[in-house]
């Protein structure tokens, strides 16, 4: 059980790491028909995620700014994960991504949708990296909020 608990953490560690160091997702995007700032003024961690979304379906994602590899990694994963959902299921993934690193939702059935955003569920023990995992997916959720996705 030991080997398999740092193997995952191995695991984890890697898909942080390739996410932080080479992100698909970074750069304007030509596309963007919303966009939202986020901001973490206790790290420095700012990003601009920009998305198109059409009839309800994020279409396509990108973002810019910069963050730890922790904050570039979750947006970079988040963006992959949204591609292609409607505005109702990316409100509801980031939710669930919330209530993960909150503890609230601890089951690894219930958060298999998460897909690689899995791999950052160890975040909620080291609490000042916490914010640093959320930010992409509060600035999400303040862009759906907002009522621009229409």
């Amino acid at each position: 059980m030991a080997t398999e608990t740092a193997a995952l953490g191995d695991l984890y560690t890697e898909v942080i790491g390739e996410h932080s160091r080479s992100p698909e997702n970074k750069g304007a995007l030509a596309s963007a028909t919303v966009r939202e700032r986020g901001h973490n003024p206790s790290c420095g961690d700012e990003i601009t995620l920009e998305l198109e979304i059409a009839d309800g379906i994020i279409k396509d994602g990108a973002f810019t700014g910069v963050g730890c590899a922790i904050s570039q990694a979750s947006t970079d994963i988040m963006i992959d994960l949204m591609r292609g959902k409607t505005v109702e299921e990316a409100h509801r993934l980031a939710q669930l991504f919330t209530a993960m690193i909150k503890r609230e939702v601890t089951d690894d059935a219930a958060l298999e949708e998460l897909d690689e955003a899995v791999a950052l569920k160890n975040i909620s023990n080291m609490p000042a990296r916490v914010k640093c995992a959320v930010l992409a997916w509060h600035t999400l959720e303040d862009l759906l909020k907002e009522g621009q996705t229409s």
